[in-house]
């Protein structure tokens, strides 16, 4: 249990330091539109509540394989979720990426001091 904390406060030290840089900021206030704009959709065109909404929009641009069972009924729907999972994945693997360089950069830069402390 430890461990998950160290790991969960390196995360958010990296994080931190992530959200200085500006293609960080871009690439997070583009997945807030998109996630956004998911949300609007998916309550007014598939009738679904605001909480499914954003749980089926977070869920389906992580890439993991679990079932959520919901799913577009519309053709509408259908056509926008395509277009929202081509767009909204290579904006969260992006934002993933640039999260996974800073914990990198924040664990070699702790390794490097304590190497020099010696």
């Amino acid at each position: 249990m430890i461990s998950f904390f160290l790991t969960a406060l390196r995360l958010l030290k990296a994080v931190g330091k992530a959200l200085a840089r500006p293609a960080f900021q871009s690439l997070l206030f583009t997945l807030f539109l998109i996630l956004l704009s998911g949300t609007l959709f998916y309550t007014t065109v598939e009738g679904w509540s605001v909480l499914n909404a954003i749980y089926f929009g977070i869920t389906s641009l992580i890439p993991s394989s679990i079932d959520i069972g919901m799913a577009p009924v519309t053709d509408a729907g259908k056509v926008f979720t395509m277009m929202y999972l081509i767009v909204g994945v290579g904006v969260m693997v992006s934002l993933l990426g640039v999260i996974a360089k800073e914990v990198i950069d924040f664990n070699s830069d702790k390794k490097n001091k304590a190497s020099n402390n010696r």
